[in-house]
Parts: C-alpha cells; structure tokens; sequence
C-alpha cells in the first residue's frame, strides 16, 4: 500500500507547547484552532488560522501541581470546555475564543467532566446550543452558554447509568430534522459498553422517554481505563465512528436516514458493524488513544503511534516523531483531530507534532480490491489503468468461475491491460460464442464515435455472430426445419434472440455497412430480417417486392404509406398490388393526397384486362369516380379512361350521367369537360351506345346527326335534340322538319292515322311548323278533307299576322307625322336675351358693341354686334369667350381641331371678301357654302353643350388647381423669412 511513499505525514508543530507552565496532560483541536492542558492547571490557545497565540491562567492564582484533566473545543474553535484538578476539588470552567478570562461552571464543581458532545449542527460562534457533558460518576448533562451573556444560560441533569455504575469516557451526538420537529442520535462509551440514545423533541425529554424503557447498548468483553469513541466528520456530518474498548476497535457506518427496528425497541443507526481484535495487529498492548480518518484508524499503543487501514486492518505504516533531544521524553501520550481542518495532532510532554495526510485514499482501490470489494475499489480509482485492474481481475474471477456472459461483461471494460484479440481468443477457444457476442456488444457500448471503423468491424461481427446463434437453434430443434422458427422447447429462446437481432439491427443501422449485412443476411436464409433491416436502411423497393411475393397486400401499402417512402414506388409496384386485391390497393390510393392518377393508368388497365364478374365492384371505376369528382382531375386521360370503361358497362346510365356532367363549370374561359369527344363518339359507335353518341353529336353541335340517330333510337328523344337549337330558328325548324317527316313516313302505312299523327305533331312544334310546311311529305293522293281544320288553323294564323302587320304601318305613319310636326316646331325656335345678360366668361354684356370682342377670325360682325351663344339652360357666352374656354378646358387634340376650324373659317372668309369685286360669281358661291360647313362644325365642337352644365364641367373637378409643371413657380413666389423680416414688415409698420 505505501509503495508509493508514506500516506500520512508527521510535523513538528511546537517544540515547547506548555510555554513553561509545566507539563502537557490533554490536547484538543478545532477549525486550526489547538487547546494545550498544563499540570499548573493553564490552558494555551494557538489559533493558526490568524497567527495567534495566548496563555489562560485556570489554576486560579494556587501554586502546585493542578493538571488540566480534560480540555474541548467545538468544531469552530471559538467555545472551549476545560476541567482542572485541583487540590480543594474539581471545576469546570468555560472560555470562548473573544474572552480574556475563563467562567467557572459553579453547578459542575466536584465533577470530573470526561466527555463532551457538541450539536455540530445547530452551534454558532455566539451560542453553543445544545451541549451534552459525561462525567466520572456515569452522569450527563446538558448545558448551553451565549458569548453575550457571559454566563451559562442553563445546566440540566439528563441522565445517569444506574444499571452498571461506569465512567462515561466518550460522548457523541448528531442530529436530523424530520417533519418541523429534530430528532437527536446520541452515543456514549463507558469502559465495557457502548449505549445509543435517540429520540424527537428536547433532548430533556428523549433521555426521559427512558425511564420506561430499555436503554439500547452493545457491551464488549474486556476492560479499558481509557475507552474513546471517535466519529469520522466529513461536510459537518458524521459518516462513521469507532470505540476503542477492551475486545478491539468496534466501528461501523452511520446512517441517520435509517429506519431500522433494534432489539431494544430503538432505532438502530449503526450498519456494517465490526470489531478490530488487538491480536490481528500483532501487540501485547491494547492502544492508549485513537484518532480516526476516512480510511484509517490512528493507534497509541505504548509509545508509538501505527496506522492501521479500517479496511483491510493491516498495520500499514508506523509514524515517527522527532522528540527532543534535550528532555527524557515518555514518548507520545496523546492523539486528538480537527475535523473541520482534516489534521491530526500527537503529543507528549512538552512537544505538538501535526499529523496531515495530503491524499489518503490514493492506494484505497487496491485495498478493495484485495477485498473483493470491486465496487468501493472501482470509486476509489484515479486512473483508467486503475480501472483496467479492477475490472480485469473482476473478469478473471467470473471466468475461472464459468460465469461467462459476466466475465465478458467485465473483459468489454479493459481498454489497456488485455487487447481486444487476445479477449476474442479466450472466448473463441472454448466455443463460448454466446458470451463472445456479449463481450463484443458490451465493447461496442464502450466505444466512441470517433472508432468508426472498429465499430463497423465489431457490428458486422456481432450480426454473423446473431445469424450463427438463430441457425443453431433451428438445427437443435428440427435440422430439416431450416429457416423456419423451431416447433419444439427453443421456441422461446429463438425468439428471444430474433427480438434480440432485430433491436441490434435498429439500433446498428448507421454503423453497419449496407451491402455487406444485406449479403450475410440473404446467405443464411434470413429473409425476414432481411426485410427488417431493408426497411431500417429505406430501402423499400425490396420491402414490397418481398410482401408482394408473399402476397400480403396490406403490408406493402403500409410500407407505401409512410412519409419518408418515394411516391414513385407507388407507380411501380401499382400494377402488381391491383392484381392481388384491388379493394385494398384502390381504398390506399383513395388516402393518399400525393397521386397522380394519370401514372397508375397502366396500372388500372391492366386491372380492366382482365375478367370480372358483373355483381363485381369494379374499382378503377370507384378510383375514377373519386378523381374526377373529389379530387377534381382535369386529366384528359382519366376522363377517357373512366368513358371507356363506362361505354362497356350493360347499363348506360352512368355513361350518360358521365356525359352530362359539367366538370369545368366555373372556370373562366375553360372547357365544360375533359374528355376527347371524338374519341368518345368513336367508343359509344363501335360499342352502340346511340343514347351517349345522341348526346355527343348535340354537345359537338352537330345537329342534324344528333336528331337524325336520335330518329333511329327514339322520336321523343329526337324531339328533345331538336327542341334544343334556341339561336338559329332556320336550323330548328330544319330538325323539326327531320322529326315530322320521319313521324310522317312511320305511319304510311295507315291513311287516316298518319294524317292524324301529323296534326298532332304540328301542335307540340308550337307553331314552329305550318301544314303547308309538312305537305310535301304526304302523297299526291291525300284526301283534302283530312287537313280541312289544319288548313283552316293555318289561314286564320295569317289573318292575324296580316292585320299586326296594319297595324304596325299605322303606327309607322303617325310617328312620321309628330317628327315632321317636331321639325317644323324647331325652325321657329327663339331665345329671350336680356339688355343686361353678361357672358358667362368674360362677365361683359352679351348685347355689347365695339371691336374688343368681335370675332378676329372664324366669325365676321353682324353690324356692330358681337357674335355669341345662347344654351337652353340660360347661359350666355361671347363666341370668342366660348371658344376660348372650351379650348382651354378640352384635351389637346380637341383644341386642336378647334384652332383648325378657326383657321380654315378665316381663311375662307377673306376668300368670300376677295371674290366679291370680281366677276366670278359661282366660286364666290362655293366658298360660302364650304365656310358654313365649316363653321357648322366649329359649333358643333364648341357648343353641342353648356360648358357650365354639361360634361366638360364634370371633368374639370377632377383637375388638380396647380399642375405639376406650375410647382415650381408657385415655388419662386414665396416670401423668404429674412426678406420679409428685413424689408416687408418694417415697411408696413411704418405705414
């Protein structure tokens, strides 16, 4: 255990630790805080956390000997409990880490206090809380001191050893809250007995709760004057303890979350008890002290100090002190710890030395592991190499012991010691192949992702390994029943290990190389897991090809059904799965959104190749059906398709509900059907459909061969083709004709009766057709006195059409005469213009005289009035004016022509002024008559409407009032702020 240097280290701390006070007798330490007891009765405190040291005089000022008996000091180091011998008595005295002088505990005086237990828990560096002291006369007692009050705040009596009258000689105590209450453990060590206290409330009231019941101890053969009990405190909690009695070190875990029954009725907080005998460490003497470690126990015996490991109790190191040379020393006679600082303390007469340990559990994993106690040797490793040992030695175990599958466990854990092949070999060479699978599955667990390579190779393995296994089962169940599951005992087990098989392929399936697994699996027969691992690769064209041979339908369109499954293997396998059962492939295709009928065409003519019987469901048809009317397909295909297959059914009611529905109604400028009507038409003639070819001819508007196939099938129904041409009245009454001329012949045979059948035929054309019109069709030799009424019918029809037409002329007439009345009335038309009228633009009277506003051009003066315009709404404008507005407000090819008229007015004005004075009257003529064309016009353009009430008015609202071109002028008339400020308002203020 120490080949690698000594665990503990020894140090010299103080060469004079009694400073000249005498002798040291008791030792105690806490938080790097030391207590030095002297035999003249002075207590030295050294706290090394802040480099302080000072002396405290308990002897109270006698001279003698008057050795400190016992010294505490809470794991804080700031309270400590002192009890002097002196010659007149005992006392105890009390002292805290920020007072000068100590405080005698009066109620104590002439106990010999040998124990002390302090509530880790609950303490505080101002108040000691609960306190519990054990004295020589077998008694204990409670006491709880404040810094700030000086004095103790309470000393009770708790309880007293009446049954066997012994020195208490080691006190403990641990608390632990349960609910809103605190439950106290407390254990105590007299010379030959070990007693455990536990209860909830006031610690007054647990140690009353015995008075009626059995106290709970553990008594030990033997004798010691210097019994200790010792707990191991880690994170201010104690884990274990140890008794030095008179049969050994009994010791054990504590568990204070424990709820188990003792005995005595108590609750037992103590588990993995054992005892120490003296005689394993090979010395006569029993140990005088004890100190205890996480994993050692630090023993006094005679004048040496030994370290013993609690594990394996061996003695495993003897610590060695440098005493000093100029004294006769008696050696060490003490041991105490600081369990807050992890420091242990030896002394002797005169000398402190430091006990530390800088790493104690460093070589703990070998010691478990010479134990067989692999798991506290496994937490106890600090290296993998250390690991390596403890599972390799674990793994030998289970393999000298046949424990196979656990050696295999254990061997996948070694990384370094043993490699991978020679694991493999020890396997491999006593035919172990189950446990070899398990070591290499144990090891794949083990491995990174970063070993890609030796994952593959150790998956690949593994699967031959499998596929070995599931063959020899079958072999050992029925040798001929190869590649089937075994009928016999095994059947368990070969399903376990398919299960098995299957779960390593799911969870290998991106480590494992595709083709390479694909071929071991096809080379021994496992076609099911071929299949399996097919679909876990996504390879599912092999999935259905393999259902699709076993002819399980279902389980291939599940396989088609998933997500992730191309939709082009619906295409390919649609052919195959419509021949195994069309119901289940034709409700699949229904459910799945992403289809395109048009590609299972082949497909569903395949299906329609064969023979069906007739009370059979055809399912292409229900798949057509469902495309065209939910799924709303505009393919023509499809349309022809679900046509064709129509046409071929007995019954032709659903052809001719297919051929009257309206599938694009609806859309803008699109066909009302998808089908080729060609097509159709060739389909219902080669399978004489001539209801479906009636219908076809009428919707290509093909009339006359409609009425003339309808003739052959049925009149009503030629009637009803004929009864359906609206626009063109010349072609109705052609199908009309058809229709009566073959009503007509039907009946030749029988005089009277066709005659009678035709005057009937006439009423339902509803005087489309006149006797006169089907006269012609009868023979020469027809007895007028059968159309006696007819004729007359149709006689007294054109009396009525003649005297409409009177009347029609009549009304001709008089409406001639009220316009020619109208015309005469507006050649005597005139207007009532004021003397004060003023023109709409230019605001000046209308009446006014003078050239301002006679007509430059276009217009020449009557006299010395100016020309102008009167509108029947009252409004009143100069010519000019007008002219002008209208100009301004027209759009600009329209002033154009204006301007043009003007133009070409005033150049033949000057014309008419020229011919004058010559002799060439009839050109003079001509021109006049041109100008007043032209000026007709210009009225026309300017004056057809009051500018104020008419059209141009309207849209003027919309104009904007500044046009974009003026922005920038309205802009350059805007004040600046410094002009105006500087100029403009000065100025006016002065005006």
């Amino acid at each position: 255990m120490n080949a690698g240097g000594h665990v503990f280290s020894v140090d010299l701390l103080e060469r004079n630790g009694a400073k000249g006070h005498g002798l040291i007798t008791c030792m105690a330490a806490g938080n790097d805080v030391i207590l030095i007891g002297t035999s003249k009765g002075w207590l030295i405190r050294h706290d090394f956390g802040v480099g302080d040291s000072y002396d405290v005089d308990l002897s109270g000022g006698r001279g003698g000997e008057q050795p400190v008996h016992s010294v505490f000091v809470d794991p804080g180091g700031s309270h400590c409990i002192a009890n002097v011998l002196h010659s007149g008595g005992t006392e105890t005295y009390y002292t805290h880490a920020k007072w000068a002088r100590p405080r005698v505990l009066s109620r104590l005086k002439g106990l010999v206090v040998n124990a002390v237990a302090w509530n880790r828990q609950q303490i505080t560096e101002s108040s000691t809380r609960e306190v519990i002291l054990g004295t020589e006369n077998g008694q204990m007692y409670e006491i709880s001191v404040d810094e700030v009050d000086k004095k103790e705040k309470y000393i009770k009596f708790l309880f007293e050893l009446t049954e066997l009258p012994e020195a208490i000689m080691g006190l403990q105590m641990e608390t632990a809250s349960v609910g809103n209450a605190m439950r106290y453990y407390v254990m105590a060590v007299t010379p030959t007995r070990l007693y455990s206290f536990t209860g909830i409330g006031a610690l007054d009231t647990v140690f009353a709760s015995y008075s009626d019941r059995a106290v709970h101890f553990m008594e030990l053969p033997g004798e010691i004057p210097n019994s200790e009990l010792h707990f191991f405190i880690m994170q201010r909690r104690a884990k274990h303890f140890a008794w030095l009695s008179g049969a050994g070190i009994y010791h054990g875990e504590l568990n204070f979350g424990a709820q188990h029954s003792s005995s005595g009725g108590d609750e037992n907080f103590v588990e993995n008890k054992g005892l120490l005998n003296y005689e394993k460490l090979g010395e006569a003497m029993k140990p005088r002290s004890l100190a205890v470690s996480e994993f050692h126990f630090l023993l006094l015996i005679g004048e040496k100090v030994k370290v013993v490991n609690r594990i394996s109790q061996q003695i495993v190191e003897e610590l060695k002190f440098d005493h000093a040379p100029d004294s006769v020393s008696k050696g060490i006679i003490g041991l105490c710890s600081d369990a807050t600082a992890g420091l242990f303390y030896a002394y002797d007469d005169s000398s402190v030395f430091q006990v530390s340990t800088p790493d104690e559990g460093r070589d703990m994993w070998k010691v478990y592991l010479d134990t067989k106690e692999y798991a506290a040797a496994l937490a106890s490793c600090r290296s993998p190499l250390q690991r390596d040992q403890v599972y390799l030695i674990q793994a030998d175990d289970a393999f000298s012991s046949k424990e196979y599958f656990r050696a295999a466990s254990f061997y996948a854990k070694v990384n370094y010691i043993l490699s991978f092949e020679e694991i493999s070999l020890k396997f491999i060479n006593i035919s172990e192949q189950d446990a070899l699978r398990t070591f290499l599955l144990r090891k794949l667990d083990n491995l990174t992702r970063d070993d890609k390579c030796q994952i593959t190779m150790i998956s690949t393995w593994i699967t031959e390994l499998y596929l070995d296994k599931i063959n020899r089962l079958l072999l050992e169940d029925d040798p001929i029943s190869l590649g089937n599951a075994p009928l016999g005992n095994s059947n368990a087990e070969y399903q376990s290990i398919i299960k098995e098989f299957r779960a390593f392929l799911s969870d290998s399936k991106d480590v494992l190389d595709e083709a390479t697994t694909m071929k071991l699996l096809e080379s021994y027969g496992r076609v099911e897991e071929l299949v399996f691992f097919a679909a876990l690769k996504e390879q599912y064209e092999i999935v259905i090809h393999h259902y699709i041979q076993q002819g399980e339908t279902k389980k291939a369109l599940e396989v088609l059904r998933r997500p992730n499954v191309h939709v082009d293997l619906q295409y390919k396998f649609a052919p195959d799965l419509i021949m195994l059962d069309a119901y289940e492939t034709v409700e699949s295709w229904m459910t799945t959104n992403n289809l395109n009928p048009r590609k299972l065409i082949p497909a569903m003519m395949r299906y329609t190749s064969e023979p069906h019987a007739k009370n059979e469901t055809h399912e292409v048809i229900k798949y057509l059906e469902y495309s065209v009317h939910h799924l709303h397909n505009e393919d023509p295909g499809i349309h022809n398709l679900l046509l064709s297959l129509y046409a071929k059914q007995e019954d032709d009611s659903a052809l001719l509900r297919f051929l009257q529905c309206k599938f694009g109604k609806g859309q803008v400028d699109g066909p009302e059907f998808f089908y080729d009507p060609k097509y159709a038409l060739r389909l219902c003639l080669k399978e004489k459909r001539m209801r479906a070819c009636v219908h076809i001819y009428s919707m290509m508007s093909m009339h006359e061969e409609a009425v003339a196939l309808a003739l052959q099938v049925d009149p009503e129904l030629a009637m009803a083709e004929a009864d359906k041409v609206e626009d063109d009245e010349d072609l109705r009454k052609k199908l009309w004709l058809m229709v009566a001329k073959h009503v007509i012949q039907l009946e030749k045979g029988i005089k009277r009766e066709n005659i009678r059948k035709a005057i009937a035929f006439l009423k339902e054309t509803d005087g489309l057709l006149k006797i006169e019109d089907i006269l012609p069709f009868f023979p020469d030799f027809a007895l007028i006195d059968d159309f006696k009424e007819a004729i007359c019918s149709s006689l007294a029809d054109y009396n009525k059409q003649i005297e409409l037409l009177k009347q029609e002329m009549n009304d001709a007439t008089r409406g001639a005469d009220n316009i020619r009345s109208d015309i005469t009335a507006l050649a005597q038309r005139y207007a009532v213009v004021e003397r004060e009228e003023e023109c709409g633009v230019c605001k000046r009277k209308i009446l006014s005289t003078g050239g301002a506003h006679q007509m430059r051009r276009g217009y020449m003066p009557i006299g010395p009035m100016t020309p102008f315009y009167v509108f029947p709404c009252g409004h009143s404008f100069h010519a000019q004016c007008l002219i002008t507005h209208v100009t301004q407000c027209s759009s600009q090819s329209q002033a154009e022509q204006i301007l043009e008229l003007q133009k070409q007015i005033s150049l033949l004005g000057g014309k008419v002024t020229k011919d004058a004075g010559t002799s060439t009257s009839g050109d003079s003529v001509t021109t006049t008559i041109s100008a007043n064309n032209l000026r007709s016009q210009l009225d026309e353009a300017v004056a057809s409407e009051c500018p104020f009430c008419g059209e141009l008015m309207i849209r003027d609202i919309s104009k904007p009032f500044i046009l974009p071109e003026e922005s920038e002028l309205i802009a350059s008339w805007q004040i600046k702020p410094q002009i105006f400020t500087q100029k403009i308002l000065p100025m006016s203020m002065s005006i």
